[in-house]
Parts: structure tokens; C-alpha cells; sequence
């Protein structure tokens, strides 16, 4: 096995593809190499700096790290929509083809038999196979679906690079076996979160999207100590209750104890002049 190295991971999916006949799936495979193809190279990603890997009704692209992610996802952000529209202008409507899609970043290695092996992988696959994500590309017409992996968000989106704008991602969070998995979706979120994820409450203006969000509100302040001292004498304020010192009462006026100010002497603990203050 090779040893693990940094790549920018993306993949696609055809929405449906098992429902289509023998015809229909080899016509959109041939639509997604396409799409797939047009997308990177609009992003100037050359053929020498990628690898694919075929799933069916789904293609895996491992791009070399010095290719630049932020042309990448804007060309996912333009091109590949507008791909989409090209090609399903013309099509019939059981050839129409709609694509859910992930951007991630992570250390990937190759095992002896040629297979992929990370989890920064897995997790994009897991993404890409998020029933958010499904519901999201159900409820919208333009046939795309676009999630980043919280690398991708830190390093590229949130920065708000030409053509990339911040505000139209959301965070969500998935459920995974390996524990919740955040990531961030391009667009509206569904109307109805599957059982499986959770939308996020976006971070106020100015937070770091990175910083996790007070959960527990603050703990209430004790009320403000009254003066020391309000002329001749000592003044204590007290909110209720009996008032003692070490045992002992507080003698004098005591008129409004409660909530108000006594006034007088207060033995502190002992007898006679000395327990006086």
C-alpha cells in the first residue's frame, strides 16, 4: 500500500440510476463521465492530476493537492449546472440525469489491488450517501446538490473567494457510525430533515463557524452588594430571612428586616463591648 497523501476528493451520483433499464444507465454514465470531465477541466484540472475510480451510478476523483481547490468548487458552483442544463434540455424525460455531489480534502493511500483507502474517504462518501443530501436534491429543480466537508468550508468557503459566497452554505450535521459528521450544504436546506441529520444553526455574523456555539445560558448574577456604610454606624441589606452572625442576633431598630436596612448595633458572636461592631 502506498503511503497516505494529501488529495482533494470529489465525487458524484446519479439520483435514481437503479430505476432506469440497461439503455437508460449507459446513457447517463456517459452524461456523468461528461459532466465530470467538462467540470474539471473548466477548472483547469489536468488529466495527469487525477485519478477515477468507477461506482456504477457514482465516479470518485482523487485531485492532486496543488490543484487549485478554490477553481474546483467554483467550477462545481457553475459549470457543472450549467452542464446539467445543457443536457437534460435535449433529453427525454426518463434520460433526465440529476447529481448529488461532494468536495472534500484528506490523506487517501492505494492498496495492492488498486483500491482507495482513508477515512477522510469514508466520510465523504458517507456525505455523498446522506439522506440530507437526497432530500435536498428531491425538493430543488435545478438537478444539483452540493455538500463541502468542513475542510473544504474552513480552508476555501468561508473566506468568500470570486464567485464562492459564504452565505449560501449552511451547516448540517449527520449521523454516522462513526458519531456525528458536520459538513456544510450549498443552497436551501430540505423542509423536512431526514431522521439521519440535522440542520445547524448557522454561526451569527462575525462567529467563527469553526467555534462551537454556547449551548447553556449564563448562569444569573447574584444580585449587587449595597454600600458598606450609609452614615453614623454600619447598614447591612439583607433579602429575607433571619439575620445571624456566629450564633448571635442582630440587636437594635430592625424596622423592614426583610429586604430593608437595619440599623443599631449587631453582636457578632460575643457579649457585652467587645462582641460590638
Amino acid at each position: 500500500m502506498t503511503h497516505p497523501v494529501n488529495r482533494t476528493i470529489l465525487l458524484f451520483d446519479i439520483e435514481r440510476y437503479s430505476d432506469r433499464d440497461d439503455v437508460e444507465q449507459a446513457y447517463l454514465r456517459r452524461m456523468l463521465y461528461d459532466i465530470a470531465d467538462r467540470t474539471l477541466a473548466a477548472a483547469g484540472v489536468e488529466e495527469t492530476k487525477r485519478l477515477r475510480a468507477d461506482r456504477g451510478d457514482s465516479v470518485m476523483e482523487l485531485i492532486d493537492a496543488d490543484a487549485s481547490p478554490i477553481a474546483l468548487l467554483r467550477s462545481l458552483l457553475t459549470e457543472a449546472p450549467a452542464q446539467l442544463r445543457t443536457v437534460n434540455r435535449m433529453a427525454s424525460s426518463s434520460a433526465q440525469i440529476r447529481l448529488r455531489s461532494v468536495l472534500a480534502t484528506g490523506f487517501v493511500a492505494i492498496d495492492g489491488q488498486g483500491g482507495w483507502v482513508g477515512s477522510d474517504l469514508n466520510h465523504a462518501c458517507r456525505l455523498l450517501d446522506a439522506k440530507l443530501l437526497r432530500a435536498a436534491l428531491r425538493e430543488r429543480t435545478d438537478d444539483f446538490a452540493l455538500c463541502v466537508s468542513e475542510s473544504i468550508h474552513q480552508g476555501i468557503v468561508r473566506h468568500g473567494h470570486p464567485g464562492i459566497a459564504p452565505e449560501e452554505f449552511h451547516p448540517v450535521t449527520l449521523e454516522s457510525k462513526n458519531g456525528p459528521l458536520g459538513a456544510w450544504l450549498h443552497g436551501p436546506l430540505p423542509k423536512t430533515a431526514p431522521p439521519d441529520a440535522a440542520p445547524t444553526a448557522d454561526p451569527a455574523p462575525g462567529q467563527d463557524a469553526a467555534a462551537p456555539a454556547a449551548r447553556e445560558p449564563a448562569a444569573a448574577q447574584a444580585p449587587a452588594a449595597g454600600p458598606a456604610s450609609q452614615g453614623p454606624g454600619a447598614a447591612f441589606h439583607f433579602s429575607g430571612g433571619t439575620p445571624s452572625f456566629g450564633g448571635s442576633l442582630v440587636a437594635g431598630d430592625q424596622h423592614g428586616v426583610s429586604g430593608g436596612t437595619v440599623h443599631g448595633d449587631v453582636h457578632l458572636g460575643g457579649t457585652g463591648q467587645g462582641g460590638t461592631r
